[in-house]
């Protein structure tokens, strides 16, 4: 099912013109309007006018998170603030939050691709979007809110918390489609589960879960355990939110990045260098519609791999990998790089585990040590101990096959560890580097 067909199904020639004349517009009005830009362009021997090709994307400087934290609040807008009429910002968990603003046509924008977005996952105007991710400065909820609404859907906005009200909402209102984290996914069906709730007897057809890693395994659980079909999603605030890409209902094979907004690369994380498609490395954008806040070469810090073959459903437009981690919150223990997802890949192929876990990181004299706080499920946790103790020599033997990488392993009771209703915290780091 097709939003807007015509854009969605373009040949790559006539797609990628729209690329350059695009681009083009953009980097010579970020020239003329955002002094950091003409100050970067300026130390890299560029001008806006010397684009001639896509292959001249390159030979611009890249944009990362401290240049924006640097130019806070509002030192990268490209518009006058009367033009402005909405602005979101990031938690700011590592220093100053990040400030992205949107003119009313970047508004449109952001709501025409987020109905793209949601009639790829299979939803359509007669559907109700039981809406549970975060309304206000985050951008998930309003984003989805009015990718609903221009779809035609009936949308529910009860954001994030209060999960047995959700439930009930759920069964009373007839939701056929969630939007939340993966997480906050398998808490409501724990929740369910207390309450006494069948989701097999409720109207939900459909999940569409973003903002945090998740793995396959993770989306078996989330289908099995919801009774609906799970698609991944994928954005971030300072190029859009969300709705920069998605898996299409038919394939689930990559999320289709909307390339006639934003131009993906991806790059070694180490010396910036553009990497050939099939290739993983750093996912970065250049948004080129954008008003009110365009981005130059973004740099994610998110690990993906692209793909450049037009997908069954009839897209054209390149497809990106599922996110497996972030260059910039990969763990390095004893030297060796380690993701979240990585170890979440081990415990999810583990029969009894369950999808909740944490890292513990520490440094015992000079040497990390990593710690694995892992939930095991009823059946597992009443067994004998020497059960229990071989599955945990288990999960260190298969993450040490896996990673190269020493663990201890600590199996938990069912639900000790702490949920979110938001992005699940995975890693606790208690080194002081």
């Amino acid at each position: 099912m097709f939003f807007d067909e015509e854009f969605e199904t373009l040949p790559r020639e006539a797609l990628e013109a729209l690329q350059l004349k695009r681009l083009v517009a953009m980097a010579k009005r970020v020239y003329a309007t955002v002094p950091f830009y003409k100050k970067k362009f300026d130390e890299a021997g560029i001008k806006p006018s010397k684009i001639k090709s896509l292959k001249d994307l390159r030979r611009l400087p890249f944009t990362n998170k401290i240049d924006l934290r640097d130019n806070y609040p509002f030192g990268l807008f490209a518009v006058p603030m009367e033009q402005v009429v909405r602005i979101h910002a990031s938690s700011g968990t590592t220093g100053k939050p990040t400030v992205v603003g949107y003119t009313r046509r970047d508004i449109n924008t952001w709501a025409e691709l987020m109905a793209r977005s949601l009639a790829a996952a299979g939803a359509h105007k007669n559907d109700i979007i039981h809406n549970a991710y975060g309304y206000g400065l985050f951008t998930g909820g309003l984003g989805v809110h009015y990718g609903a609404e221009k779809l035609g859907a009936s949308v529910i906005p009860i954001s994030g918390g209060n999960s047995k009200r959700q439930i009930v909402i759920m069964q009373d209102f007839g939701s056929t489609v969630l939007t939340c984290t993966p997480s906050y996914a398998l808490f409501l069906a724990e929740t369910a589960d207390e309450m006494g709730v069948d989701f097999k007897k409720l109207k939900l057809k459909v999940g569409i879960f973003g903002a945090e890693p998740w793995s396959e395994r993770m989306r078996d659980d989330i289908e099995r355990k919801l009774n609906i079909q799970a698609i991944d999603i994928y954005g971030l605030s300072e190029v859009m939110g969300p709705g920069v890409s998605i898996e299409c209902l038919e394939a689930k094979r990559g999320l289709h990045i909307f390339e006639d907004h934003f131009i993906p690369e991806i790059i070694d994380p180490k010396n910036g260098e553009v990497l050939p498609y099939g290739q993983k490395g750093e996912l970065v954008f250049t948004t080129v519609t954008k008003e009110a806040f365009p981005l130059i070469r973004y740099r994610t810090r998110d690990i993906s791999v692209l793909y450049p073959e037009p997908c069954k459903c009839g897209r054209t437009h390149v497809r990106m990998e599922r996110v497996s981690g972030r260059s910039d919150d990969m763990l390095i223990i004893r030297g060796v790089n380690v993701f979240p997802s990585q170890i979440e890949s081990v415990l999810m192929n583990i029969e009894g585990v369950e999808p909740h876990y944490l890292l513990i990181v520490d440094r015992q004299g000079t040497l990390d040590t990593l710690e694995v706080h892992v939930e095991v499920n009823e059946k597992v946790f009443s067994d004998e101990v020497k059960n229990l103790q071989s599955l945990g020599r288990r999960i260190e033997k298969e993450i040490k096959d896996l990673l190269g990488v020493n663990a201890g392993v600590k199996l938990v009771e069912p639900k000790t560890i702490q949920r979110s209703e938001g992005k699940a915290q995975r890693v606790i780091d208690k080194r002081k580097i």
